[in-house]
């Protein structure tokens, strides 16, 4: 019942019921559990090592699978494990999404009126004031104090923790890649280990400041607090939630000769299966097996890509990106949302609730899955998005009042509104830019039958939306009659542009194209021909004077702002792109000079790594690295976590504070591919934008549109061999990274084309 309600289908269903979404508590024991005589480390250079353990939960040792997470770390010198799960939520309604007046057409009303008091107060305030919707916590697990650390490594190829005290105590912990538990062992222990659970403080008399970005206090929820039950060996804490929810941390340990080995889990009433049974396949199972399991899935994950630069502190950065890309996203996990498997402990509910921000936050965090060669992944993204569209048209028949497919801009973990700054948590473009994502899923992989089964469908119901929303003006032109864009003005009634933003309109712009082209592939030519003629129907760019793209007519971008969301044509949307020459990069010309004149003052981490992705897509290599190692130096937190606000104190923004959200990690990481290997054009283009420091780089099997995997070594400033595995027999076109030709070439399935520093015939 609890599936069926999220809208899965039955495929997704077997997977979850079949694997992936175990309640399980694992029984970690000596002696029923194979011995584990080797953990084959393998460390790199771009390791996390450490001196000491970290002393704030967001700069703890980060492990996880997508499912479960934990945070390694100190507090008042005891050991700490904070531990998560993606579907811990408080799932109540929003009492003001509802009723009559939970319309867009009431909302207009109130913008013609000009009295838009009414407005926020139903939409706006309730996402500031209460508490829930949210992500809410685990607990934590906590070991006594055990001498002064000596070293703290974590190990990116083995997905493992390992710290080790001066008294010679040592400390191995994973989080299982595909099970929803993490192992301890502890060694050369002087007596025994008793771990002890920590609950979350959900009843307490008096509470902190209401604030969502800084995260509100858990009291506010009204929870009972849990109960927490010991026995020999064992620990479960019970929590109730919200109506029927309810979750459960268990730890199981066992100290013998010197050793504690032991295992935890957390699990949720939103998952079907029943605890005890998992607990009797935890033991025959044993340690060494599900080590080896968790091995297999990382061995296999490392191999799908990966580069070389010669900046080890971006190297560092795009291997941590990497490996926290692959502890948060699974095939039928649910999406990235703004901590995944990393919620605050720090007694608050997650920044801005750890929710699912569909206006910038998920669509950036899978922007490196795609040259990544992470497409499985990265489908989990996009099987949530399918299995949810019964609850998104539900949302556009209420809100919009519209058939076609329309999706909230911040919404729950099952899809449903949250409220916020309606303007772009009820964006009426939204589905466009998530549907960019079904398109990218297609041209990368070239899979005919998920163009057909689902990228297609999906993108044809989100442009039926659009068609129906806009509207022909005066002029003759498709628009919207109120439009918006990602925040410029915050929620004010300035907000609501009459003219169409660039923001919309590069978004509509682009559905109607990526319909049409899909169409065009299915043969369904009428159909094609009918997202062709909207699409010639929208207006033309707002341009200021200088020719750069503007929010709307008359709103010139001329002041700093974290949120590009004027210059959605460019990136991501590819819509202008600068080889074409002319008036496109003029246009991208200008607007990125605008972005440079008025500065980052009010940017936050992921605005550089964004900039970045700009910067790279005009072949700017000098730009690009310039804004990626900003990115790094200055808006991370040791543990490489994305911290909105710059940390240096270096004045590379007004913004200060450190909230943590994972988009600019993964925006980051995409920015590096994108200075590697470019083929947003249908045109393959190897080191498109390196800088000239970078006169060694290499990388292996990035991920070309057409389903190209593609290696390429670059040395002493020059490319040195190039290789193409073509997996679907598309037609290749290459810009020569030896002489700048183009060459031509009909490939076959599973073909590899070699190509050195000489002229092919």
């Amino acid at each position: 019942d609890v599936l069926g309600s999220r809208g899965l289908g039955d495929v997704y269903k077997r997977q979850i019921l079949g694997r992936v979404l175990l309640s399980l508590v694992l029984v970690g024991s000596i002696s029923c559990t194979k011995e584990l005589h080797d953990w084959q480390l393998k460390p790199v250079s771009s390791d996390l090592v450490f001196k000491d353990l970290a002393h704030s939960w967001d700069e703890g040792i980060p492990l996880g699978n997508s499912f479960v997470g934990s945070l390694v770390w100190e507090r008042d010198s005891a050991l700490r494990f904070s531990l998560d799960r993606i579907d811990l939520w408080d799932l109540r309604p929003t009492d003001s999404l509802s009723g009559e007046n939970y319309k867009f057409s009431w909302v207009k009303k109130h913008i013609e009126e000009g009295n838009y008091l009414p407005v926020q107060k139903k939409f706006d305030w309730p996402y500031d004031n209460n508490a829930a919707p949210s992500k809410i916590p685990g607990a934590a697990v906590e070991f006594p104090s055990l001498g002064e650390v000596e070293n703290v490594h974590l190990y990116l190829n083995n997905a493992l923790c390992e710290v080790s005290w001066k008294n010679g105590i040592t400390l191995h912990t994973f989080v299982h890649a595909n099970r929803p538990i993490g192992w301890f062992v502890f060694n050369n222990v002087p007596q025994p280990i008793v771990p002890t659970v920590i609950p979350p403080v959900y009843e307490k008399e008096n509470v902190g400041v209401v604030d969502p970005v800084t995260g509100q206090d858990l009291a506010l929820l009204g929870y009972k607090q849990g109960t927490v039950e010991k026995k020999e060996d064992l620990i479960v804490y019970h929590q109730k939630g919200w109506n029927d929810f309810s979750y459960d941390v268990v730890v199981k340990w066992k100290n013998v000769s010197g050793k504690c080995v032991g295992v935890w889990s957390v699990t949720s009433s939103l998952a079907p299966e029943k605890a005890i049974s998992e607990v009797e396949e935890a033991f025959k199972r044993g340690l060494a097996s599900d080590y080896q399991e968790h091995l297999d899935f990382w061995n296999t994950y490392w191999k799908q890509s990966s580069v070389s630069v010669p900046d080890t502190l971006l190297q560092r950065q795009y291997d941590n990106e990497m490996y926290k890309f692959g502890s948060v996203a699974r095939e039928y996990s649910y999406p990235v949302s703004l901590q995944a498997v990393w919620t605050a402990d720090n007694g608050k509910l997650p920044p801005w609730k750890g929710d699912f921000h569909h206006d910038l936050n998920t669509q950036l965090s899978y922007w490196p899955s795609y040259a990544g060669n992470h497409l499985k992944e990265e489908s989990g993204y996009l099987n949530t998005l399918w299995a949810q569209r019964d609850v998104y048209r539900k949302f556009t028949r209420q809100y919009f009042e519209k058939e076609g497919l329309a999706i909230p801009g911040v919404c729950t973990l099952t899809g449903e509104a949250m409220g916020g700054w309606i303007q772009y948590s009820m964006s009426q473009t939204t589905a466009a830019w998530l549907s960019q994502h079904f398109y990218l899923h297609w041209k990368y992989s070239a899979d005919d039958n998920f163009l057909r089964e689902r990228a297609y469908p999906f993108v044809k119901e989100a442009a039926q939306f659009l068609e129906n929303q806009t509207e022909i003006n005066a002029e003759g032109k498709r628009v919207l009659a109120y439009s918006s864009s990602p925040e410029i003005f915050d929620n004010s009634l300035k907000a609501w542009f009459k003219n169409m933003t660039n923001y919309d309109l590069s978004l509509t712009s682009f559905l109607f194209k990526i319909a049409a082209e899909m169409a065009d592939e299915l043969n369904l030519k009428e159909e094609a021909g009918h997202w062709s003629a909207l699409r010639a129907q929208l207006p033309d760019y707002a341009l200021d004077s200088k020719g750069a793209l503007s929010f709307a007519k008359g709103v010139p971008y001329e002041e700093s702002h974290r949120h590009f969301s004027h210059a959605m044509a460019i990136h991501p949307l590819g819509l202008l792109n600068w080889e074409e020459g002319g008036k496109s990069r003029e246009i991208i010309k200008s607007t990125l000079e605008a972005l440079e004149k008025y500065g980052p003052q009010w940017w936050t981490g992921y605005s550089y790594a964004w900039f970045a992705n700009m910067k790279a897509r005009t072949f700017d290599g000098e730009g690009a690295y310039k804004a990626l190692r900003t990115f790094a130096e200055c808006f991370c937190l040791p543990n490489t976590f994305h911290a909105n606000g710059d940390q240096s104190g270096t004045g590379k923004s007004d913004y200060t504070y450190r909230p943590f959200t994972l988009e600019g990690n993964f925006a980051f990481a995409a920015g590096i591919q994108e200075m590697l290997l470019q083929s947003h054009t249908d045109t393959l283009r190897v080191f498109p934008a390196i800088p000239e420091c970078w006169e060694n780089a290499s990388f292996h099997n990035l991920r070309a549109q057409g389903a190209f995997l593609v290696s390429a070594v670059r040395k002493d400033g020059k490319t040195v061999s190039v290789e193409i595995e073509s997996e679907k027999g598309k037609d290749l076109l290459l810009v020569s990274p030896f002489d700048g030709t183009i060459i031509q070439r009909k490939t076959a399935p599973g073909e590899r084309i070699v190509l050195n520093n000489v002229i092919p015939e």
